[in-house]
């Protein structure tokens, strides 16, 4: 060996020697753990991981929302007794997981020439930071996003972050309208693998219509501010999606055991709802006993779809049975569509975005066209989960709705049937229902002050959270965000610290209570 090696030192020249050695001791690259990507293989977890942080936010804003309800109450979150445990993912999953990875992959697109591959970065920023913040206030982001240089950013504030949101919205629109041809590489690839844009399949346009709804939804949570424009989001709604088809979800289709990660996190795989039932604030808006408006005999034909004939529900804080509200040997939450292994999670729908078009037309004075987007998001709901489907855990098969009894809901009393009737009231009932299990619930209640004549099935819970409940006014009793992530409070103290000087908070539940920025006027 000593002798080839000399051999080939005497041909080649010493410094071929040494070029050719450092190849051969560069060992330490394994070649199935690349350390840099395409975008296409970045973006698939960027969606699915931001998605995924909404998931986990709603583990406590059903209970929040008062959806969900703990069958034995002790110190829960359905007596807003919250801690940083809550939010660790909401924060994480966005940092960490999502939004963390989206300058990796822009710079990527960008060196390769895939403007779409930025654009979807972009909106997928918009999204991710449209949830952080609304579930918890200021977050970082100028001083966020740079590894090791800094490990304790700073927080924006919430409106400035804001304004943030809407300038990416409009950076991805933009970009999104490039021409394909102008693209390295194709937005959605599906061969020798599915890569790329996991949301829409490659359709630029649900990326802009997405942005738009987006901006729409953000804008409408501005209705305590002087500076809301019914008119502006009026404008978005009219460039955003278009029907069901457009909505922005992800929908599980295969369960890969063991990873309960694989399934809906609502479904009975993962079984976070164990412990827990419907509330009766769902349960009466479908069974036609809406507190002192109610709507006797009328029935609503999602209660078998998004329940059981059979659920009763039952109040925050208040001991159930063990054996109430079961259904084939599991808790009636997990007969639901939504609570299906391989169901959906919406991120932004196109029923939402009626009802956003119908409170905005409302305030604006424009009846006839809020009149029209309130049923047209009632129908658009009742059609999208009264389709039917199965699920494995348990067995249960969800009937049809037919369309005789779409129309007959929508006829009935418990619908408004001209513009006399229309109210904030009647939209935001049938919002809360077509939101079903969604976060997005939470900010709707605390924009309306969790005020009991527009929901009135609302129960302040038995054994409330102890500095919220001491509140002389009602209204200051709910809670209005969720505390910082308990991997913030560990490793950027200072920043969380300023966070709570800020808010003029002096304990944990004194801070839940503390309005956002788009909450006050």
């Amino acid at each position: 060996m000593k002798k080839y090696l000399l051999l080939l030192g005497l041909t080649l020249g010493g410094g071929a020697v040494l070029s050719s050695c450092e190849s051969l001791l560069d060992v330490n690259t394994d070649p199935n753990n690349p350390i840099t990507s395409t975008p296409n293989f970045l973006l698939p977890g960027i969606i699915s991981q931001g998605v995924q942080t909404q998931m986990f936010t709603a583990l406590t804003t059903t209970y929040l929302s008062q959806y969900t309800v703990r069958k034995t109450p002790a110190s829960s979150t359905d007596q807003y007794n919250l801690t940083n445990g809550n939010s660790t993912n909401t924060f994480n999953y966005t940092y960490f997981y999502s939004a963390g990875n989206i300058p990796t992959m822009s710079a990527a697109a960008e060196q390769e020439g895939s403007p779409h591959y930025v654009g979807a970065g972009k909106i997928l920023m918009a999204m991710d930071l449209a949830h952080a913040t609304d579930m918890l206030g200021d977050i970082p982001y100028t001083d966020a996003f740079k590894g090791a240089q800094n490990y304790t950013p700073q927080y924006d504030s919430q409106e400035s972050i804001y304004q943030t949101i809407l300038t990416l919205c409009d950076e991805g629109i933009a970009l999104m309208q490039k021409p394909a041809a102008e693209n390295f590489r194709p937005l959605y690839i599906t061969s020798p693998s599915i890569s790329g844009d996991i949301l829409f399949r490659g359709d630029v346009q649900k990326w802009i219509r997405f942005a738009n709804g987006l901006k729409a939804r953000q804008l409408n949570h501005l209705t305590k501010k002087s500076t809301y424009n019914p008119q502006q989001i009026l404008t978005l709604i009219d460039q955003s999606m278009t029907s069901s088809a457009d909505d922005a979800q992800l929908q599980y289709q295969t369960a890969v055991a063991p990873l309960s990660g694989t399934t809906n996190i609502f479904g009975t795989t993962r079984n976070n709802y164990a412990t827990a039932t419907f509330s009766g604030n769902i349960i009466r808006y479908l069974n036609g006993s809406v507190g002192s408006a109610a709507y006797p005999g009328v029935v609503d034909p999602r209660l078998p779809v998004m329940a059981t004939a059979t659920s009763t529900g039952n109040d925050p804080g208040v001991a159930q049975a063990s054996t109430a509200n079961i259904v084939n040997g599991y808790t009636d939450f997990y007969s639901s569509w939504y609570a299906r292994d391989l169901g959906y999670f919406e991120v932004l729908t196109f029923h939402e975005l009626k009802f956003i078009e119908a409170e905005a037309a409302f305030r604006a004075g424009n009846l006839g066209r809020a009149l029209t987007a309130y049923r047209a998001g009632i129908r658009a709901h009742m059609q999208k989960i009264g389709g039917g489907g199965s699920n494995a855990l348990p067995p249960v098969t969800f009937p049809l709705i037919s369309q005789v009894q779409i129309d007959t809901y929508l006829s009935s009393p418990a619908v408004a049937q001209n513009e006399g009737e229309l109210s904030l009231k009647r939209i935001m009932e049938q919002k809360y229902i077509a939101m079903f299990l969604n976060p997005e619930s939470w900010s709707d209640l605390r924009r309306f002050d969790f005020d009991q004549t527009i929901y009135p099935n609302l129960k302040y819970p038995n054994n409330a959270n102890s500095t919220l409940a001491a509140k002389p006014d009602l209204k200051d009793r709910w809670p209005r965000r969720m505390l910082p992530g308990a991997t913030e409070v560990l490793y950027n103290p200072q920043a969380i610290a300023k966070l709570f000087s800020e808010a003029g908070a002096t304990s944990n539940d004194d801070y839940v209570g503390k309005p956002l920025w788009w909450d006050r006027p």
